[in-house]
């Protein structure tokens, strides 16, 4: 198995809506605004309108579950899915939930990444799994995604 740099994202974001605890976990939604990616076979923009539906638990970790929409440099439409999970020392996690900035080194972001297109030029991104590790700014979230081979 390999890792082959896919793009990099750089996705904006909305304040947190907090939906309060549930049977699974504090629910959060933070809507997607916009972004870009830019890779050596992928690049373009992250259309407004995409969300994650993220779970905090008990411990201080994130479950991520987000879903976006991309437009690429020339014109072919992606859905692109992630799942993963956000963890760290409890002092870390803080600096992150008060907006401070904090080195990813710091804590523990991973993703997994899906697409889907109809677009026969990206048709190998169906066929496709990727992973990615990220970064959370106050207002954005950073990942470099990779794809496996």
């Amino acid at each position: 198995m390999n890792l082959e740099h896919l793009a990099d994202f750089d996705v904006r974001l909305d304040p947190l809506l907090d939906l309060g605890d549930s049977h699974w976990g504090r629910r959060r939604v933070i809507n997607i605004v916009g972004g870009t990616f830019e890779g050596p076979r992928l690049s373009g923009e992250i259309l407004p309108g995409g969300a994650d539906w993220q779970v905090l638990h008990a411990d201080g970790m994130a479950s991520i579950d987000t879903r976006s929409t991309l437009r690429t440099h020339d014109g072919a439409h992606l859905c692109l899915s992630t799942s993963g999970v956000r963890h760290g020392p409890p002092e870390v996690l803080h600096r992150l939930s008060v907006g401070e900035p904090v080195d990813p080194a710091e804590y523990y972001f991973r993703l997994f990444c899906r697409f889907e297109t109809g677009d026969a030029r990206y048709a190998w991104l169906n066929r496709t799994l990727a992973v990615a590790t990220g970064g959370r700014l106050p207002e954005a979230v950073r990942y470099r995604a990779y794809a496996v081979g």
